[in-house]
């Protein structure tokens, strides 16, 4: 009965995870954003079949087989999805550096912009003074 327990731990981790990848997902550029999606769209399926899966062998807990069965894929499941959250926080990281860079490239555009304009100011200035 404790390894149902885990199996319950590990597929409730499984859904924060998908939730947060969901959320990740969505922030990201359109061409992106659809691939990621549909790939999530797996995943909840996936998790999905193995809730369902665990339900059912939780409720017949005569075939001894059968859950050992499940307790081999949902480790495996769960394993793979910690690895896909380390990849949510590599690309967090990546993406947060790409934002640093598209607000310094807005701020060095302005002040380029901000002294052409002060430059054309002088220019007009001193042509209309003569």
């Amino acid at each position: 009965m404790q390894k149902f327990s885990e199996i319950k731990a590990g597929l409730d981790d499984a859904e924060s995870l998908i939730r947060k990848m969901d959320l990740e997902a969505r922030s990201l550029q359109p061409n992106v954003k659809v691939v990621l999606l549909a790939k999530l769209r797996e995943y909840k399926s996936d998790l999905n079949n193995l809730k369902s899966e665990h339900k059912r062998l939780a409720s017949a807990n005569s075939n001894q087989a059968a859950r050992d069965d499940l307790l081999e894929s949902g480790m495996a499941d769960a394993m793979s999805l910690h690895g896909v959250d380390d990849n949510i926080s590599k690309s967090k990281k990546i993406l947060t550096n790409m934002s640093r860079r598209m607000s310094r490239n807005k701020w060095i555009i302005s002040s380029i912009i901000v002294v052409l304009v002060v430059a054309i100011a002088l220019i007009l200035y001193f042509k209309l003074s003569k």
